[in-house]
Order: structure tokens, then C-alpha cells, then sequence
């Protein structure tokens, strides 16, 4: 499985910074996932919330990685198995998970989820332990609001300040939709040009803007970082053994 997956990166190659894309992200999407739970009547909240969903990718048949948010919002634990659907395209499948671990420092923290059965078509991706240095070109598959998207941007700088220090600032987009990982996006694994996680997507950077009764939600301006992300580092301890 990890011959294949490396035979199809075979054709991803570093690109000249200033270019628009660094790599086709359409070779990994079989690394990446959708993932939900439904909440039953006896689960859901005072929100009345009924199902969450974010993005997961695979550290191996048996481990998918994500946003810590992401689990704490599906109710996850590390002591208690719980059934998610995960879905890859037009194929979907429901499988048990617990938290194995959490990594990070910051306010936002990485999750590793155990699954309680392997995914045989899974396509794992594997980690950089080197920093990234800043305008290098990334992408990004992702499912946001449950569709497949793909982002592509640089990475700006380290954050060094509150509760952005030591986060992985970028600036991502899908031509002009800047907002194309977006809710459902977090989790999702950002790609450097030799097809190496970077970070994972934490969230978007957002601005309000108010008109008379007319409220619209946008992008930060361009050339400004869009996207706050957790450097793929904080895992460098955790061996992915399942």
C-alpha cells in the first residue's frame, strides 16, 4: 500500500516559488477522509446539534489524525469506542474510534484516532521533520462542509505571539475562494511539494463585515496569512505504531 501511494507521489515535483500550485493534491485523496458522528436523541445537546464533521487522514490502515476539536466536538474519548462514518468520495463506511493520542502545546493540539478495525484501501501519508521556511509552496485536500476540495498557498511564518505561538500561519485558497477550508475542513493534512505532511488544518482567519442589516463574513486581504494550522512536529514522538 505505501509502494502505491509513493509511485503516485512519484509524479509530484517541487515547483519554483511564485507559481501558482506545487503539486496535484488529486494524487492523495484516497490519504483523506470525511468523518462524522450522528448524535441520537438521547445524545444530542441544548444546541440540538445532531452530527458533526471534519477531515481525517490516514497515518496508517488503522489511525486517522486530526484536529483535537474536531474529536472534543464528536464527544470522543480515549476510554470508550464510538461509531463514525467515514467517507472517502462516493465511498462511506462506519467503523469504531477512540482518541490513542493527543500531541501539542498550543490551544489547538493534534488528535490520532484509533480505529477498531484497519481500512484496507487506506493510503497512508507520511510526516516532514523539517521546519518550513517561509513562501514555500503547499497544498491541501480537504472536506469541507462534506465536499472534496482542494487548496493550494504558502506558508507565511510561525506564530509567536497569544494563542497563535508556534502555530503554522498560511495564506490557502482555490483560485479566488479563499474561504475553501472552511467549516469541515479542520483536520486535514497539509502537503508539502514532495507530498509530506506539513500541518494539519486548526481553522480560518475571518473578518465581519456589518452593512446596514447585512452581514458577510470574508477572507483576510491577500498576500496576509488565511489559515491557522498545527505544525506536523508536535507528532515527531509518536511512533504511528497501531
Amino acid at each position: 500500500m505505501r509502494r502505491t501511494l509513493l509511485a503516485a507521489l512519484a509524479v509530484i515535483a517541487a515547483c519554483p516559488r511564485g507559481e501558482a500550485a506545487c503539486a496535484d493534491p488529486a494524487t492523495v485523496v484516497h490519504s483523506t477522509v470525511n468523518i462524522a458522528r450522528s448524535f441520537g436523541e438521547s445524545e444530542s445537546d441544548v444546541t440540538g446539534t445532531v452530527a458533526i464533521r471534519g477531515t481525517g487522514w490516514f497515518l496508517s490502515p488503522r489511525l486517522i489524525v486530526t484536529a483535537t476539536h474536531v474529536a472534543d466536538a464528536m464527544r470522543l474519548s480515549a476510554q470508550e469506542w464510538n461509531d463514525l462514518d467515514i467517507r472517502d468520495g462516493e465511498s462511506s463506511r462506519s467503523v469504531s474510534a477512540r482518541i490513542l493520542h493527543v500531541a501539542g502545546s498550543a490551544a489547538e493540539k493534534i488528535a490520532v484516532l484509533a480505529l477498531s478495525s484497519a481500512v484496507p484501501d487506506a493510503s497512508v501519508l507520511q510526516r516532514r521533520t523539517e521546519p518550513l521556511v517561509p513562501d514555500e509552496r503547499l497544498v491541501s485536500v480537504a472536506y469541507p462542509k462534506g465536499q472534496l476540495r482542494f487548496a493550494g498557498g504558502r506558508f507565511v511564518r510561525y506564530g509567536d505571539d497569544g494563542q497563535l505561538a508556534g502555530m503554522a500561519l498560511l495564506e490557502m485558497h482555490d483560485g479566488d475562494d479563499r474561504l475553501v477550508l472552511d467549516h469541515g475542513a479542520s483536520g486535514a493534512a497539509v502537503l508539502d511539494c514532495d507530498g509530506r505532511v506539513v500541518a494539519v488544518v486548526s481553522t480560518l482567519i475571518t473578518q465581519t463585515i456589518r452593512f446596514m442589516s447585512s452581514v458577510t463574513r470574508t477572507s483576510t486581504a491577500w498576500q496576509n496569512p488565511n489559515v491557522v494550522s498545527v505544525p506536523i512536529t508536535v507528532l515527531k514522538d509518536f511512533s504511528g505504531a497501531d
